[in-house]
């Protein structure tokens, strides 16, 4: 009986590169502040718009920084901006 994985095998790889990336931003004296998030499309869109809203691009250089779809048509995004506008 073969077993079939619960965990893709990719999902490990990821979180080691999501580490890494976040301690080479602190290492660099990175002061973004970001949010993960995972939410059925519609729900990612509007939680996107809500972060621009609240933190406008020009002044906090709000983006999504990372984005992906998964199955059930869910998305998990990164959103980054800076924690005070200049």
């Amino acid at each position: 009986m073969k077993r079939v994985p619960t965990v893709p095998p990719m999902e490990g790889l990821r979180r080691q590169i999501r580490k890494s990336r976040m301690k080479k931003g602190a290492a660099k004296g990175d002061s973004f502040v970001r949010e993960t998030f995972r939410l059925p499309r519609g729900a990612a869109r509007e939680k996107a718009q809500e972060w621009f809203r609240a933190w406008p691009k020009a002044a906090y250089w709000t983006e999504v920084e990372s984005w992906r779809q998964l199955p059930d048509d869910e998305i998990e995004f990164t959103m980054r901006r800076l924690p005070t506008a200049d």
